[in-house]
């Protein structure tokens, strides 16, 4: 449905509800978004230019990816029930490059002066396969001038990861390697999605996947890394951290241990995005986290990236992630503010525009 069409339908008061308020007046952007998937695990979506009126004068950009993978829908397990979740079918997931192409139409339909709101994101590959950098640069060839970035792509992650037909995604894949690699010769951005821990882990030990996370990203410090949602997910839960009375070892918490990168000068390549309401809600469930991760952030502002992480965006839905973490916008300061909403995305996509657009050149034979 257009845009105007919902305002004709809605009630201004009802309109009000779903738009962010406190910027109604003001001339200056909300935020650019850094995590919109554009269609969903079916691969159906919202065309680009409802997604143009979703942001209207309220969000300046958005990265722009599908889903890299397709739900099978298998008639013996959900018979004419059409699963369009990950959570809907006990049917395998499968990698679906045709993704890549979908964005491209999709940012190719738009006139110039749009096309400045976009950063495109490819996503359509295997990272367990050696052949995932082959198909990268077939579709940077194909679209020059289009995507700036990896991502979101997925290592490890509850419940996706085990229903992935074929070899399990792993950090220490030397596929992934390549990978990441080629970012840093291209200039691509990667935002990778990769749980730091199983599900519904124990507290007392060291997070399953934080250090082989770690280890990647000082292997390869010259490729841009956005980790999304901190490494959290919807039942890995943030580690509230402790003394262990049994052998007095300090037992860090979810944010001491982003601190702790965010000091290492060799992870100094590696960001963090905040996206997704499941990780808005772990944010701002008390007063004691909300503050805990102001203080983060406003330490160190230039590691921190807003996302939606929206999957087919609606006027009626987009903004609620956004109004969510109103009291943590309260609490950061407000240079930390700026960056973490704006300036933080045009730094670091603008050098991925330049620096894509010259590997593109080079390689245009």
């Amino acid at each position: 449905m257009k845009y105007k069409q919902i305002i004709s339908t809605l009630s201004a008061l009802a309109l009000l509800a779903i738009l962010p308020t406190q910027l109604q007046a003001s001339d200056e952007y909300l935020y650019h978004d850094s995590h919109v998937h554009l269609t969903s695990y079916v691969q159906e979506g919202t065309d680009i230019h409802d997604y143009l009126e979703v942001m209207g004068d309220k969000v300046g950009r958005s990265t722009l990816f599908g889903l890299p993978l397709q739900q099978k829908w298998t008639y013996l397990n959900s018979e004419d029930n059409a699963p369009t979740y990950y959570l809907h079918s006990d049917a395998e997931l499968y990698y679906y490059s045709f993704t890549d192409a979908i964005i491209a139409s999709e940012y190719l339909s738009l006139n110039e002066k749009e096309k400045e709101r976009f950063d495109p994101m490819i996503t359509g590959f295997n990272p367990t396969d050696m052949y995932a950098v082959d198909h990268i640069k077939r579709v940077l060839k194909m679209y020059p001038g289009v995507f700036v970035g990896l991502g979101e792509f997925t290592i490890h992650k509850e419940f996706v990861s085990a229903k992935i037909a074929g070899e399990t995604a792993s950090l220490s894949n030397e596929a992934l390697d390549n990978i990441f690699n080629f970012a840093a010769e291209s200039g691509l951005i990667v935002l990778l999605h990769s749980d730091m821990d199983v599900p519904f882990s124990h507290e007392g030990k060291m997070p399953a996947y934080a250090e082989q996370m770690h280890k990647l990203i000082v292997k390869h410090s010259d490729t841009t890394v956005i980790w999304a949602h901190t490494g959290l997910g919807r039942v890995v839960y943030p580690r509230r951290g402790e003394e262990s009375k049994a052998d007095l070892q300090y037992n860090p918490s979810h944010l001491d241990l982003i601190e702790m990168t965010l000091k290492n000068p060799e992870l100094k390549n590696l960001h963090y995005d905040i996206s997704w309401d499941v990780v808005a809600k772990y944010i701002i469930a008390t007063p004691e986290s909300i503050q805990r991760t102001a203080d983060l952030i406003n330490q160190y502002p230039d590691r921190f990236f807003f996302g939606t992480d929206v999957v087919a965006p609606k006027i009626e839905t987009y903004y609620d992630v956004y109004n969510m973490y109103k009291p943590l916008w309260d609490a950061l300061t407000p240079e930390a503010n700026k960056m973490i909403k704006l300036t933080n995305y045009e730094r670091l996509f603008d050098e991925a525009k330049g620096k894509v657009a010259a590997w593109e050149k080079k390689n245009s034979k």
